[in-house]
């Protein structure tokens, strides 16, 4: 099937059929993230894999911002399929691919320009600084690919399909691996078989939608701009990429305070980030299916199962959070092994201790993504964008105040306060 109504059914079973495919794709897409990074700090150096941490927040800052304005500009397009309306989710689709292409240009242009200013603007250490930028300079060069792959998969989301954009990603993952492993480039290549990977991704699904799916169809008179369309997609899709923006400031801030105590709390910060990105996965695919979710229903004007799908959708995460906090202790080590060597106790232990205290706030993380794209969803990104000012808070805070005077412990500390203080603003705001 090539789509699917989440408008009607058990909103539980909905939810979990949706987003298991997305979790999926996104553990394959951590595997071959951590293969990266495990060649990078086994077979490389530590500075190596210290270099590829310090662009984390960077990346996440320019890369986020265009991952969420192409997940934003997907939210009118499951509204119009909620309310049975052909002709303007086409017009929809053609003007978001318009303004994507011109999105891709200016971000691609003004990061690529920047790019050794950003890197010294962040204390990079000087040991790190060339290899950062080899790292650094590919992905911004590849950001016309990430918003391809990104927008013509929340077009197939959008639309209740959540299983074809993953199996492309597998494929292009395999690639990203294949091409790792036998071309080792160093950090270069790691970036470059990124790229590869959604370039070819985003080429899969143009040749999908093109064979299967035409009600992604558009004409000539859709691809024209029009202001009513473009004004919608700028109030879902600017605020979405934004937050994600927005709370990347916070992480930059703390990054270049971590940045500060030396390439051993750097690779200590880079290979728990990794490992943390993995088990937060069930998360990401949570709040990706409520985005859909609640677009459909709220399109179909189905509010109470918003809530019920809420619900549902926290209770799931919930008893994830409870089981990897409870098994944590036992794998964390081992899993740190991955990324270095266990000579290096130092950083083995400041990744173990990142690991632990995050974990036991993970179900502040659960309500930080269920109840923040329900919200968007809904049609309240600007909204919510609030949620991602009270991560930056959190985040700088820690970065510039307790980090200068308690070091890394601090630093363990910064995504679980801007998780509770996100939470602070989005429960009550969605009641």
């Amino acid at each position: 099937n090539n789509s699917k109504d989440l408008t009607v059914g058990s909103p539980t079973g909905l939810i979990l059929g949706f987003s298991l495919p997305l979790l999926l794709g996104m553990l394959f897409q951590q595997v071959y993230s951590l293969m990266d990074t495990i060649i990078v700090g086994r077979f490389l150096s530590v500075s190596a894999l210290a270099a590829v941490g310090s662009t984390g927040s960077i990346c996440f800052l320019i890369i986020g911002f265009c991952q969420g304005v192409c997940a934003g500009f997907s939210l009118p397009i499951a509204q119009r399929f909620g309310a049975k309306d052909e002709k303007g989710l086409k017009k929809y689709v053609g003007n978001a691919g318009i303004v994507s292409v011109i999105i891709a240009i200016i971000m691609t242009a003004l990061t690529v320009l920047l790019c050794g200013h950003i890197l010294t603007w962040m204390n990079t250490p000087g040991d790190i600084y060339d290899l950062a930028y080899q790292y650094l300079i590919v992905i911004f060069a590849g950001i016309p690919a990430t918003i391809l792959y990104n927008l013509l998969s929340g077009y197939l989301r959008s639309l209740g399909n959540s299983v074809i954009p993953v199996i492309f990603l597998i494929i292009a993952a395999g690639l990203d691996l294949l091409f790792i492993l036998v071309f080792n480039m160093g950090v270069f290549g790691a970036a470059f078989a990124t790229v590869l990977s959604q370039g070819v991704s985003g080429v899969l699904c143009i040749i999908y939608i093109a064979k299967n799916v035409p009600l992604l169809h558009v004409s000539r008179n859709d691809l024209e701009l029009d202001s009513s369309y473009v004004r919608n997609l700028m109030v879902m899709g600017l605020p979405m990429g934004f937050q994600y923006s927005i709370t990347a400031i916070g992480g930059v801030i703390l990054q270049t305070a971590v940045n500060g105590l030396g390439s051993i709390a750097v690779a200590s910060m880079t290979a728990a980030s990794r490992i943390s990105m993995f088990m937060v996965c069930p998360f990401d695919a949570l709040g990706s299916t409520m985005a859909t979710y609640s677009g459909q229903n709220v399109g179909a004007t189905k509010f109470e199962r918003v809530k019920k799908g809420l619900i549902s959708a926290s209770v799931i995460g919930s008893i994830y959070s409870v089981l990897i906090f409870v098994a944590l202790p036992f794998i964390a080590n081992y899993l740190i092994y991955l990324f270095v060597s266990p000579s290096e106790t130092e950083v083995v232990v400041q990744a173990h201790q990142f690991l632990l205290i995050n974990a036991f706030f993970y179900i502040p993380l659960v309500l930080v993504n269920t109840v923040r794209f329900t919200i968007q969803g809904m049609g309240f990104s600007g909204f919510a964008m609030f949620a991602g000012v009270a991560e930056m808070i959190a985040r700088s805070l820690i970065g510039l105040v307790f980090v200068p005077i308690f070091g890394f412990s601090a630093a363990c500390f910064a995504s679980p306060l801007a998780w509770i203080l996100a939470d602070a603003f989005l429960v009550p705001a969605f009641i």
